[in-house]
């Protein structure tokens, strides 16, 4: 394996770097001091704080016919963190409300399909005064590609003009106006305006099947920023199937069995305030900066900072706003929708009997037990899957059901997470190497289940997972097959930067022949016909795994192959004419078909795919809206740093036109398929 400072050398000082093997690695983030000032995880309590449930009724936003006013503002939260006397510590947070109630996660947007829901987003990150625009929370890296650095509005400051937002449901089939698009954020009282927003008003169709979507922030460059801040909430769609009632007729467990938990990892002053990693000293710093050899300039970044790092870890869990917390259920089968809102970190699920009903940690646990997962991002499965471990990407969500009655009465079930504090390889559990995990790591668990509740029999029990077959794929015929590419090269500073581009020579919206790495603000190489459908083959160029995310569409993950390829160094244009390293892919070979994924479980409608390294991913989508959209890397410190580009989908587009210098799939079979070596 070649090592993260060998690549950065190599990218750095090389005309080209030949791959034949494995793609380079991120330096792993395992094994961080314990910063000065910050709260210790170990010495915080587990599993005492009750989570709040995302699918209770009593959990949703308050609106009038399906119409929201919303506002994201300023908020203080108990955590759960204490102080050394065991006092509760207050955590100030950015959430989404209203009258002046914010709260982290957002309260859930309960809607139906074909019901259209119209929100208000309005921004009052002030002091009150619309003009009294608030600090951020966390430091902001001005030198990357944000919303104040784009032509014209340069003048604009955090400090004079506030701080952007934008909202993106994640996973809605929305038109483009009301995606949540990057360039379209607004300031408070809409004083800025992005490049491309429409209106203060935004509508969403809710024409899709029920489905686990999300809300979240999304503004360039600083989406890493306002999502750890608190700027995330759910948006359950419900339809003729899945309708949430006790009496739906699939047999779904329902409220009070339904369960919706965000899950998510921070660090903490040992006061309570978030904490994020930007400058010397800091944790996660050496790994991305000083022990890569960036040398930072100090006219840009006084003090060695704030600068973007190229990945976050941190080493508190947090669910729906709550560290480490548990919840009291009953001997029955319960539905929980898990939302992976991680900026960085790959959950790798299973559940345990813990050893005693008060038992903190997995000592002496039980073996892992079985679980149905349903479903996925966008919609119930094609079947359930019965699995005792199920990886989790960031910006994932998955419908699973657990039955509580394996186990006896006044246990305690242990919900573990077995997946590293580091860039995901694909490795989990005994495979990771000690430099994967934190010292004395407490990311092991997520939260508790005390069974403790008398059953109500009164609720009948009628999960039955053969009634889940609802999904059947995309039965559309393929019109193009499109190849991209994920790639790390570095920015004009030399610090690591995780790019898109194309897999082959591509002919971009400008009519320029592109090959490998771009940057986000390059024309679009990625121009699908409207109503047309394609394979999109995804070829992972890097060390390590990357959660990619389209907007618009549900896809069906198809299939991975291995690949080998020559990679070859080449400028990349940065967002200020300055140039950094990228990469392109030359002489690939396809070779054999990935098998023994069990723990990625895909027969949903997706909108994320872990995309392995050293393998080609194969999706298929039909792009049925017109506008401009994004793709992108869903590790949020990636896509901040250029690992997102546009897809526009217009009429007229002639597939030929708009679509790699490459062969098209002829069948939608997967067994069909036969990868032909370049």
């Amino acid at each position: 394996m070649i090592s993260r400072r060998r690549f950065i050398q190599t990218a750095a000082g090389a005309t080209a770097f030949i791959a034949a093997g494995p793609f380079a690695r991120l330096p792993l983030a395992g094994a961080i001091p314990l910063a000065v000032g910050l709260s210790d995880p170990a010495t915080q309590p587990k599993f005492i704080n009750l989570v709040p449930n995302a699918a209770d009724p009593s959990f949703a936003h308050r609106g009038n016919k399906n119409r929201y006013n919303i506002e994201v503002g300023p908020g203080v939260q108990q955590t759960g963190l204490v102080d050394s006397f065991g006092t509760p510590l207050n955590t100030p947070v950015f959430g989404y409300g209203s009258r002046n109630s914010f709260t982290w996660p957002g309260r859930t947007i309960f809607a139906k399909k074909d019901e259209p829901v119209e929100v208000f987003w309005k921004n009052k990150l002030t002091n009150g005064d619309e003009s009294a625009y608030l600090d951020h929370l966390l430091p902001i890296d001005t030198s990357l590609h944000w919303a104040y650095s784009l032509h014209g509005y340069e003048h604009y400051t955090i400090a004079n003009s506030g701080i952007p937002v934008v909202v993106h449901l994640h996973g809605g089939h929305s038109d483009a106006i009301y995606d949540g698009n990057p360039e379209y954020f607004f300031s408070p009282g809409f004083g800025v305006r992005g490049p491309r927003w429409v209106e203060k008003k935004y509508i969403y169709q809710n024409d899709q099947p029920a489905g686990t979507l999300w809300y979240h922030d999304h503004a360039l460059g600083i989406t890493r920023l306002n999502v750890y801040a608190g700027m995330a909430g759910f948006y359950l769609l419900r339809d003729e199937y899945d309708t949430g009632e006790p009496d739906n007729p699939l047999g779904l467990p329902a409220y009070p069995y339904e369960l919706a938990y965000a899950i998510q990892d921070r660090m903490f002053r040992d006061t309570g305030d978030l904490f994020y990693p930007a400058f010397p000293g800091d944790p996660l710093y050496d790994d991305f900066i000083t022990g890569e050899g960036v040398e930072l300039p100090p006219h840009t970044f006084p003090g060695g900072g704030p600068t973007a790092l190229a990945e976050f870890f941190g080493d508190h869990i947090v669910v729906n706003g709550k560290i480490w917390p548990k919840t009291d259920v009953e001997r029955r089968h319960y539905r929980m929708r898990l939302l992976n809102g991680c900026d960085s970190r790959f959950l790798v699920a299973r559940f345990r009997t813990a050893a005693t009903p008060t038992s903190t940690d997995l000592s002496g646990a039980g073996a892992p037990m079985p679980f149905w997962v349903i479903g996925s991002d966008q919609g119930l499965a094609s079947a359930a899957s019965q699995v005792d471990t199920l990886v989790i990407e960031p910006g994932g969500r998955y419908d699973v059901v657990f039955d509580f009655s394996q186990v006896p009465l006044f246990s305690r079930v242990i919900l573990e997470n077995i997946g590293g504090d580091a860039p995901f390889g694909g490795d989990f559990g005994d495979a990771l190497a000690p430099e994967d995990l934190f010292p004395y790591r407490q990311t092991d668990r997520i939260m508790a289940f005390d069974v403790n509740l008398p059953t109500d029999v009164a609720v009948p029990d009628l999960f039955d997972p053969s009634a889940i077959g609802q999904y059947g794929g995309n039965p559309n015929p393929v019109a193009n097959t499109r190849r991209v590419a994920l790639f790390e090269g570095s920015d004009e500073f030399g610090r690591l930067q995780p790019l898109l581009g194309t897999a082959e020579p591509t002919n971009d919206s400008e009519g320029h022949e592109v090959n490998g790495a771009i940057a986000w603000h390059s024309p679009t190489t990625e121009q699908p016909a409207l109503g047309s459908t394609e394979i999109w083959e995804i070829y992972n160029a890097t060390g390590d795994a990357h959660p990619v995310h389209l907007h618009l569409v549900s896809f069906e993950v198809l299939d991975r192959h291995e690949f080998t390829a020559d990679l070859i160094e080449q400028p990349v244009e940065q967002h200020n004419g300055e140039f950094g390293t990228g990469f392109r892919l030359e002489n690939i070979v396809v070779g054999a078909a990935v098998t023994g994924t069990g723990q990625y479980v895909e027969n949903s409608p997706k909108d994320m795919v872990t995309a392995l390294p050293e393998q080609v991913t194969r999706i298929k989508a039909t792009f049925d809206k017109p506008g401009r959209y994004v793709w992108h890397c869903h590790i949020l410190s990636h896509e901040d740093h250029e690992m997102m580009r546009v897809i526009e989908v217009a009429e007229g587009v002639e597939d030929e036109a708009a679509a790699p210098v490459a062969q098209e799939a002829d069948s939608t079979n997967k067994a069909d398929w036969k990868p032909v070596p370049e």
